[in-house]
């Protein structure tokens, strides 16, 4: 057991990547999916071989790297949160008519509960999408071993394979056995017609997609990580349990069940689920997420066939699963998490003390409220809790990039002044589309981009357009007079106030940068040139 590590869900992924021959990591950070990134870029096996791992601009662009480091020849994965697969979906749909070359694993990593999300979308049904196989680990030692089976299985179908995990299973802990790694594929570029999607080319292309469907199905009905578990055969209910669900229900399920079927690769095991259905009355399915698996087992069985889980209520629409609601649905005892919650005082998130934003907050609210009609447009990043006391200041925050297009919008229809916050990271995500968007109308909106020099949601990893923001607008199109740059300290307070009502006065665009590093990366950049100095 010498090659026992204790590792996080996301750490077992990105080891058993590179223990996999990983040439390429191409990820935006985003909660719960960041630390795969960040091990990897740590990791002295993947420094020594050269593994590309530097953050890229958007989950689109990380997709589209990952499917030419694969034309090369190479094994790529791509990491991101689930909101991500929505940015990432062109090239992700697509990827699966052109086919792979090198193995591309597209890890999609779910937030039910939204613990840091806006939504509890399941990524499963990108995979179904798209067509291809589908895994999902219910254990981190599966999460490991499974990165090896899905870069093989990736080049043996020539397809991408997606691998869905959630919160729990990323950001808990547990023993791994972990193994040798592979040697990383030799560089070997396609020279295929199928890359080049005319209409001619991709119609041919998705044909034989659908052709390995078949296949996809056998693999996933000999699967090492589908199991049919007989319970004594006495019991009335079966059990579907999926990903980590499959642990709560073996914690809690009663003895006289008919059986257990884990599943953790699609699509569905059509044989196992009809026979464990054949031997019981009825079924429950447990899974987190949405009733993905539910929908599935409702449309192979008919619907006559009993079948219980988030649909009919036995188990929570909303939310992540937990032991309790599972014992609970399963018929069981159980005692609730945190009887005596409602005797602890809630803790919601806030701008940390120091923060640049919060000067950005207190500066524009006040400036703000000369204006009787004014709205200030948010966006997706730690600003985000300026929608929260003590500010109070968000009118909106829908998705990544969204703040500078609903300001614009809300401008078009007569809304003066139409305020646009937006972080450094965030506009080189997807708000830069927006603001060129903005300056072909002349739209009459003012862009504050909050530049804290880092992606700090997330934990303070590099931010793409860093010292290039001035440059990037005025290549968009601003007037270089209507770009101003502030330091938000409270001793500039008169001249950040002064700057935003100019610039909210101007009848078109115009963007004010106030920069000042995020106060949690200064002091990590401080600690770290003491330790030099030492």
């Amino acid at each position: 057991m010498d090659n026992v590590r204790l590792l996080l869900g996301d750490e077992a992924i990105a080891l058993g990547a590179i223990h996999a021959g990983l040439s390429g990591v191409y990820a935006y950070p985003g909660t719960p999916s960041t630390e795969i990134t960040e091990f990897i870029q740590a990791d002295p096996l993947a420094r020594s071989r050269g593994v590309r791992s530097r953050w890229c601009t958007n989950e689109k662009t990380a997709m589209e790297g990952a499917l030419g480091m694969s034309y090369a020849g190479k094994r790529a994965l791509v990491c991101m949160k689930h909101v991500g697969m929505n940015v990432c979906a062109d090239p992700f749909i697509n990827s699966a008519i052109t086919g792979v070359n090198g193995g591309v694993v597209v890890l999609a990593a779910d937030d039910p509960s939204m613990h840091s999300s806006q939504d509890e979308q399941d990524s499963r049904f990108y995979g179904k999408f798209a067509l291809i196989p589908i895994l999902e680990p219910s254990t981190q030692q599966e999460a490991y071993d499974m990165m090896s089976y899905a870069f093989d299985m990736s080049e043996s179908l020539k397809l991408p394979v997606l691998l869905r995990i959630v919160t729990r299973l990323a950001h808990s802990r547990a023993g791994v056995q972990t193994g040798e790694a592979k040697e990383q594929n030799s560089f070997s570029p396609d020279s295929g017609r199928h890359w080049v999607l005319l209409p001619v080319v991709a119609r041919e292309q998705y044909k034989l997609l659908i052709s390995k469907q078949p296949d996809i199905a056998e693999r996933s009905v000999k699967s090492p990580y589908n199991k049919s578990l007989e319970g004594d055969g006495k019991g009335r209910m079966g059990i579907i349990a999926c990903g980590i669900g499959y642990n709560y229900v073996r914690e809690c399920a009663p003895e006289n069940i008919s059986g257990i079927v884990k599943v953790s690769q699609y699509p569905l095991p059509a044989a196992q689920i009809q026979a464990l259905a054949a031997r019981s009355d009825e079924l429950m399915v447990v899974e987190d997420g949405q009733p993905f698996t539910e929908e599935g087992v409702r449309a192979l069985l008919g619907r006559d066939y009993p079948i219980r889980g988030r649909l009919t209520g036995d188990l929570p629409r909303t939310g992540e699963l937990s032991p309790d609601c599972v014992a609970q649905a399963l018929g069981q005892s159980y005692q609730p998490a945190h009887e005596n919650a409602k005797n602890v005082v809630g803790r919601p998130p806030a701008l940390c003390p120091g923060c640049g934003h919060r000067d950005v907050y207190t500066a524009l609210n006040k400036v703000a409220a000369e204006y009787p009609g004014a709205r200030i447009f948010g966006d997706i990043g730690c600003y985000t809790l300026g929608a929260l006391p003590p500010f109070n200041a968000l009118a909106s925050c829908v998705d990544m990039g969204a703040s500078i297009t609903m300001a614009k919008g809300a401008a078009d229809a007569g809304l003066f002044p139409a305020i646009a916050v937006i972080g450094d990271s965030t506009f080189t995500h997807s708000g830069m589309t927006g603001l060129l968007d903005a300056v072909n109308d002349k739209a009459n909106i003012t862009v504050i981009i909050s530049d804290n020099l880092t992606t700090a949601m997330t934990g303070g990893q590099d931010s793409a357009g860093t010292s290039k923001y001035e440059g990037i607008c005025r290549g968009l199109g601003v007037e270089p007079d209507h770009i101003k740059v502030v330091v938000p300290l409270p001793k500039n307070m008169d001249e950040i106030e002064n700057i935003i009502r100019q610039e909210i006065n101007y009848n078109g665009v115009s963007v004010i940068i106030p920069r000042r590093e995020c106060i949690q990366t200064l002091r990590r950049h401080s600690r770290q040139k003491n330790m030099q100095k030492k």
